[in-house]
């Protein structure tokens, strides 16, 4: 079946040779169930704390016009965090690869098959926003707003598993509104053992949260294998378990792989707006 739910992840592509589809294929794409990750952090299966998506970009993709000409175009994904299944990475190049000697009238007729298929394995809609060659010039870096954590002087030397017991705030100390960000996170993909790198953002009303344990935190994923989507939100229930923050935003930049980057985005409800898409340097 293209879209059962595969819940052994080794059975996945990721990590072993594989037959490229010449074709599009919506079998090859790879749904990950999130309900076993949010599981073992103590999430309900039901009633989810935040709100959120998974922000990809596709920087590979091809196909051929009406005429035989080929085409390119940067790829925005937008996958739901309440949708039941994440796509496995390495299944979604396969499948996105497989379009390049495919004709389409337009690129609408290509977005809309994108979405299908993608739609359908999430188990939720889906969007899709195709940048076209045109509008490359257009792209420009920037980076995520906020303080750094990054130039603090501290000793460290937690690097995994991930210790919520650094987390601690100033209850003292007056209510703030702030974003605090780092460059140096760094965690492991949990089938081949690859390191993901990437930038966090933490926006949050409340007491103000220590940096230096903060910092120690984040860090502390350096040697902690989980996919992108639940490091950012195992990051999100323990900073609102160790700070009780009166609202929270965790987001979080990774680095590509693949011609893929995935950029996990969770906040309690009505704090935030989805975050832009921001390109940023490393990526």
């Amino acid at each position: 079946m293209p879209y059962e739910s595969r819940k052994d992840v080794s059975e996945s592509p990721l990590g072993r040779r594989v037959e490229a589809p010449t074709a599009p294929d919506a079998s090859v794409l790879f749904p990950v169930p999130r309900v076993q990750a949010r599981v073992e952090i103590g999430l309900s299966t039901t009633a989810l704390p935040f709100v959120g998506v998974d922000i990809w970009n596709a920087y590979e993709l091809s196909w051929l016009d009406a005429r035989g000409k080929p085409m390119v175009a940067i790829a925005e994904l937008r996958v739901p965090a309440d949708s039941p299944n994440l796509i496995e990475s390495k299944s979604l190049k396969l499948y996105l690869n497989a379009y390049a000697q495919s004709r389409f009238d337009d690129a609408i007729d290509l977005r809309n098959a994108i979405a299908r298929d993608l739609s359908e394995t999430a188990g939720a809609p889906v969007e899709i926003t195709l940048i076209e060659s045109d509008d490359f010039p257009k792209q420009t870096l920037s980076e995520l707003p906020g303080v750094s954590l990054d130039e603090q002087e501290i000793a460290i030397n937690d690097y995994g598993p991930p210790q919520p017991e650094h987390l601690r705030t100033n209850t003292r100390a007056r209510q703030v509104e702030e974003s605090l960000i780092t460059r140096l996170f760094r965690s492991n993909c949990p089938v081949t053992g690859q390191p993901d790198w990437a930038a966090v953002q933490i926006r949050y009303i409340g007491v103000p949260i220590d940096r230096a344990g903060l910092l120690r935190y984040l860090v502390s994923y350096r040697e902690h294998c989980g996919f992108h989507e639940a490091c950012v939100e195992r990051i999100f229930v323990d900073v609102m378990a160790g700070c009780a923050p009166r609202a929270l935003s965790v987001y979080a930049r990774f680095t590509r792989r693949g011609g893929l980057d995935i950029n996990p985005w969770r906040a309690t409800p009505g704090y935030a707006m989805p975050p832009p898409n921001v390109r940023m340097a490393r990526q």
